[in-house]
């Protein structure tokens, strides 16, 4: 069984950035992500938005609350 790590929009969860990478999947959009070690798992990586991308650093916590986007905390 394949378990999926996608984040969904009424996820709740809060952790800390251990990687910063960005990318042209599709050839003409850049797409900004986030891996990040979640207190009770593994590392899961998360896209976010190009703003929060450029404001955080290696080591920052980030937090997600349900039916909101990832914001430092």
């Amino acid at each position: 069984m394949i378990k999926s790590h996608k984040v969904g929009r009424d996820d709740s969860w809060e952790g800390v950035v251990i990687d910063k990478s960005r990318g042209m999947l599709d050839g003409s959009n850049m797409y900004h992500f986030v891996e990040v070690r979640l207190a009770d798992s593994e590392p899961v990586k998360v896209r976010i938005g190009r703003q929060l991308w450029k404001s955080i650093a290696v080591g920052d916590r980030i937090v997600k609350r349900p039916g909101a986007d990832p914001a430092k905390g």
